[in-house]
Parts: C-alpha cells; structure tokens; sequence
C-alpha cells in the first residue's frame, strides 16, 4: 500500500519531570541524565513499527519527549493527533512518586481532547505490588479517563498499542508480579537528538533488573523482583554498536546493582573485547553495592572495560541504622578498603548517604559526616532524606500502621519530609538535611579532595567541576544534584493545576530576578572552587601537597 494512504497512528511517549515547591515544573536547557526507560519504551516502540503490529495498512509514528529538557506543548501535539483522527496513544513513562502530579496535570488535558492516555513508572507499579487497594491518586486518575500500567513493557506492548487503535484501552493493566525475561529484548535507543538536550551527551542502558538484597527503603525489589534478570553479553554490544553508531560513547549503565548482575564478567569482557581490538573507546557510570571489591577481578575488569565513575550506596555508617533497614552487607570497616580499590583503578567514587534513621539526630549526623571527611577518601557525597516511597517496604509498614505520611506525591522527591521521626521535628530533619550539605562542601574538605584525587591520578580540574556541580544545585536550587542541569527554565502556564497563574508583570521579572541572584551566586561559588583549585596546584608545584588520607 501507498505510503500516503496508509493510516497514521501517533504513539506519544513522555518522560515527565515534577514541580517545584512554587509549582513549576522543573526543566533545563540541558538536563543531567537521559531517561533510561525513555529509551526502552523507544527501543520496543521501534520494534513494534518494524514489525507492523497495527497492520500494513497503519502507519506508526512515533514522537518522545523527556520534560527535563523539552517543553510538552500539549496544544500543537493534540492538533496533530487530531488531523489523524484521535487515532493516537499518549504514554506517561517512567512516573516516579513525585512525577504523578505532574503527569496527571499532562494527561488531563489530553483527556479533555478525547486523546487515550496511559501512566506507567514505579510510582503505579509500587502501589499495586505493595498495597492491598487502589490509592486514591490512582482511583482518581482513572475516573478522568487515564489508563493506568503496572510492571514492564516487553512483550506487551504491541497488544497496548492494539488496545489503543481499537479504542478499547482498559483502565488498568496489572503485570507487576508477571516479570518478563529482558534476555534478547529490543535495544534501548534514544535518538541522538535527544540525548543531545542532556549536558554530557550520554546514553543509559539496564543490563538487569532486580536486587538480591533486602533493603526496607528500596522500591526496586518490590517492583522489579529480588530475582536479577540480566541481559546477556550480545545484548550488551549491541546497545553499544547501536548508539556507537550515531556518535554516543558514554554510557550509564542503571542497575540498581551491577556487581551483583549473575553476567557481569561476560558483559565486562565482551565492552572490554569491544575497546581493545574493535576500538570503540567507551566510559561507562555504574552503580554498585558497598562490597563489590570482594568480588574477584571485578574491579579490575570494569575499569579494562571502560568504568571511570562509580555510584556506591553507602547508605550509612551507622551500623544500627543499617541493621534497622536490612541492609547488613554495608560494613564500615570495608569502606575504605572499597573507595580505594576504585582510586587505584582511576575511576572517581560517588556515595548515596541518607539522613533521618531512626537513631539519627541534627548532632549524629554532623558528626557521622565529620567521620566521613577524616576517614573515608569518598569523592562525592550526596544527601537523601529517608523517604517512605510508595512500593518500598517502609511506606507499606506505614500504611498499614496508619501513620501520618505526606498527602502530597510532588514532595516525594527523597529532599523533602514526608512523615514524622522518633527524634527530629520536621523542621529539624529538613534544616538537617540542607545543613548536610554545607558540613561535607566545606572549603577545606574540597580542597582535601582535590588534593587526593591529584594523589590518586584523577584530574583536579574535572574534580573541582564535579564537586561544584553537585553541591551548587543542592545550595542554589534547592534540588538532588541529579535533577539538576545547565540553565532552568520556567514557563507561566507550566504551573500546577492547582496553583493560579501569576499576571505577567509579577512572574517575568520575578524569573529574571530570580535567575539573576542565582547565577550570580553559582558564579561566585565556581570563582572559589577555582581559587581552591589553583591554591592546590601551588603547593604541589612547591612540593607542599601531601595528603594525609
């Protein structure tokens, strides 16, 4: 058949982002990190139109926007669904707990256009493993009209897509404990212009799903299962080759826990078979668990295969804290033994640490992080508030207690609190947390870790960078330095649906006055991080640069 005779169905994959505490959404002219579940739903979209499964005579067209960096213009993308006859399906992808509210907001209006809608991510996923019945926010989404799915995509899409073209979209499709195989999956793609709109132009790919470890704070176990399910080794390349192909190199690779994927050694030897004799030079960012150097040669073989960053969940160190959440693998004591097994290799450590344990306290915490500085050679630490998140065995505990949790999904964002604690007030616990981040980004412990990383072979002037970039969004902007990105921009109408719109006199120069005093102040915080920086390279140039680790 005629191309131009052919139907035209418009698949609509978003990736949303969440409001700010004043309601606007949080995006930037480049965003930090591409979607990893974007790029999956992509890469099945992709196999779905290769296939045909609307038939010959349908056309599928398919359209992705990651909110971060992209404005959705609702309008212009209902008048082009609308030309094809509403024959279309709009996929919220990826919603985490604090994106709901902001995917709700997208969805309605569609709704009201008589455009099929449906939610997917970890917030709906999450409930439905954990809790006994449908939450209100879900119950309310689907009496507007939105769809709702629950669980993984592979091998199911085509029939979501048939459902959609049918206009027989059901409000719930429930697959959360139905755990589809990835093995031989289509490869997660995003196109290069996409992956542009992030700021280190960098792919993201999940070589397995799941976490054999028990932590009552995680939703991953919950939703993706304690049993890993990996890709395998001819996955792994040709997710490489694919991207490769249009130019991307650097790649995240999101498990929650590589080490732990069952095929790590053969993926590692095939990336690194890959770099040496096929020459495509790669870097990839992995996540890992607290005793990964246990593992033999593990270590040794990311870096041959390219691993220059490393996301480490600490966690704690508190050992009672870490018993409370099950997490008794983390230890203390092999830390060190870990970091430094990382530096030797060259690859720079980051560590989750999360604030509000039942035992914890304004005062042990500033002096846990004190014990950080002087005795751990962690590069970067980042800060999370514990957060009962919804498919996490703590929201489920609190919820069948009856215990006071924030109503509000938006705040579900692991930098505000969200329910009450044994022995901070709210205040307390909140003002702790932004106080975290001043006691470890101090100028003395910057320049300590600058002064290591010159020890252990690392640029310092791409780690001056990178502690800048993650304590600037934290300090400044009032978010996790993984939601930050390069110039935030702010749309009048893109407000909460709740909220009123401002008058145009009050919002713009409220914007650019706004704009103006953070910059300013991300100036002058990037002027004595570069002030530290040379003061280092002077003592080491006059032989004064030793560090005690």
């Amino acid at each position: 058949m005629n191309k131009t005779t052919r139907k035209i169905f418009h698949f609509v994959m978003i990736k949303p982002s969440r409001y700010d505490d004043d309601g606007y959404v949080i995006q930037w002219f480049r965003s930090s990190l591409p979607s990893n579940t974007l790029a999956v739903l992509y890469g099945l979209a992709l196999d779905c139109v290769e296939r045909n499964v609307l038939g010959h005579e349908t056309q599928i067209e398919l359209h992705a926007y990651d909110e971060t960096n992209t404005r959705i213009k609702i309008n212009r993308i209902t008048q082009l669904i609308q030309k094809s006859g509403n024959n279309a399906l709009i996929a919220l992808a990826g919603v985490q707990s604090n994106q709901f509210p902001r995917a709700v907001d997208i969805a309605r209006q569609f709704c009201s256009k008589d455009i099929q809608v449906c939610i997917g991510g970890f917030h709906v996923s999450g409930c439905l493993a954990m809790l006994p019945k449908i939450t209100p926010e879900l119950q309310e989404a689907m009496d507007i009209g939105i769809s709702l799915f629950a669980g993984e995509l592979e091998g199911r899409l085509e029939s979501l897509l048939q459902d959609a073209f049918h206009k027989r979209m059901k409000p719930l499709y429930n697959y959360v404990q139905d755990r589809p195989s990835i093995k031989g999956a289509p490869v997660p793609y995003l196109p290069t212009s996409l992956i542009k709109r992030t700021s280190a132009l960098r792919a993201s790919f999940d070589a397995g799903r799941g976490c054999p470890f028990k932590c009552s704070f995680c939703t991953i176990i919950n939703v993706q299962g304690r049993k890993p399910r990996n890709r395998v080794a001819d996955d792994v390349e040709q997710i490489v080759r694919t991207n490769s192909a249009q130019g991307i190199s650097n790649f995240f690779i999101c498990d929650d826990n590589f080490a732990r994927n069952r095929d790590w050694e053969d993926i590692l030897d095939r990336l690194i078979k890959l770099r040496e004799k096929d020459g495509l030079k790669m870097r990839f960012v992995i996540q890992v668990d607290a005793l990964c150097h246990k593992i033999p040669g593990f270590i040794k073989k990311a870096a041959q295969a390219g691993v220059t960053r490393v996301f480490i969940g600490m966690e704690s160190i508190n050992p009672e804290a870490l018993k409370g959440i099950q997490k008794r693998q983390n230890r203390i004591t092999e830390y060190r033994a870990m970091i430094e097994a990382w530096h030797d290799v060259g690859a720079l450590t980051y560590a989750g640490y999360i604030l509000g344990f039942p035992t914890d306290t304004p005062k042990s915490i500033l002096r846990d992080i004190k014990t950080i500085q002087r005795e751990l050679p962690i590069d970067l630490l980042e800060f999370f508030i514990l957060t009962p998140l919804p498919g996490s065995q703590d929201h489920k505990t609190l919820y069948e207690s009856g215990a006071e949790m924030e109503s509000d999904m938006n705040k579900y964002d692991v930098v505000h609190v969200t329910t009450s604690h044994p022995k901070m007030s709210k205040k307390e616990w909140q003002d702790i947390y932004h106080q975290a981040w001043e006691a470890y980004y101090t100028r003395e412990h910057v320049k300590t870790v600058i002064q290591r990383a010159k020890e252990w072979g690392f640029s310092t002037r791409e780690m001056m960078s990178k502690l800048f970039s993650f304590y600037g969004p934290a300090k400044f902007e009032k978010i996790h330095p993984l939601e930050g990105g390069i110039l935030r921009l702010k749309y009048r109408k893109d407000r909460r649906s709740e909220m009123p719109l401002e008058n145009p006199l009050v919002f713009y120069p409220g914007y650019m006055w706004d704009t103006l005093k953070k910059y300013t102040r991300f100036i002058c915080l990037l002027l004595r991080y570069k002030h530290i920086l040379r003061n280092v390279e002077v003592e080491r140039r006059q032989g004064d640069g030793s560090v005690r680790l």
